[in-house]
């Protein structure tokens, strides 16, 4: 397991470092004093450790900008003022730490890291049959980014390719299940890649955008909410 651990104040570097050690032996840890060294070492962790306020690029920048490289990294953030607990969820944080640090509280939040990192692995490798009116075939579940409206048909967007099939929205929803939402009448986004949104569209990880109606913004904040904390869709 590959952890980064991202904090101006090395006492508390040092003190993530320990407890982390106390809590998994074995692990592969590299600590980062600004988001812009962190940023500019090109590698992708498992579980990064990010403080929010920070000199150059601040945590929730940096946090962006990891997102847009690695969906999958579990980011922690560590902050001492309560309130940038609104941003951190924005940027899909798994779960915030507030200084100073109790050893309790960072053994609850690092063990359920642990068990959605090992989650989130095994998602990757799901593959689902789509069955549409003029073709079926598989896909790996993670691969697909959203699925727009067309008509009578849908393009749903993977990761490598545009796939045009003759289907309605509501059929791609029933398969699809839980992890996706339909967030407009004309689109349903999967959640592993929301990277931000406001009370119009929702940003994806790899620059995109899909429109989210005004009606379903509350009902996405929670199934999203509800998606960080256990993994699953608007139906889990």
């Amino acid at each position: 397991m590959n952890i980064a651990i991202c904090d101006d104040e090395e006492i508390i570097r040092e003190q993530i470092k320990e407890l982390t050690e106390k809590e998994k032996s074995g692990l592969c840890m590299e600590l980062y004093e600004t988001g812009d060294a962190l940023l500019a070492s090109g590698k992708q962790f498992d579980i990064v450790f990010l403080d929010i306020q920070m000199e150059g690029t601040d945590g929730i920048e940096t946090a962006k900008r990891l997102r847009q490289r690695d969906e999958d990294t579990i980011l922690i953030f560590i902050t001492g003022i309560r309130e940038y607990v609104f941003e951190a969820f924005d940027v899909a944080a798994f779960h915030y730490l507030l200084k100073p640090i109790e050893e309790e509280k960072f053994r609850e939040v690092f063990h359920r890291a642990e068990r959605e990192l090992e989650k989130r692995k095994s998602k990757r490798r799901e593959t689902v049959f789509i069955k549409t009116r003029n073709r079926s075939f598989s896909l790996e579940k993670d691969s697909i980014l959203y699925i727009e409206s067309r008509g009578k048909k849908v393009e749903i967007h993977t990761t490598g390719e545009t796939i045009e099939a003759y289907a309605s929205m509501n059929e791609m929803e029933g398969q699809l299940g839980g992890g996706f939402f339909r967030c407009h009448r004309g689109y349903l986004v999967n959640m592993a890649y929301v990277a931000e949104y406001d009370s119009g569209s929702i940003t994806l990880n790899n620059g995109g955008y899909v429109y989210l109606a005004k009606e379903k913004y509350g009902e996405f904040v929670k199934a999203y909410m509800r998606y960080l904390r256990n993994g699953v869709g608007a139906d889990g």
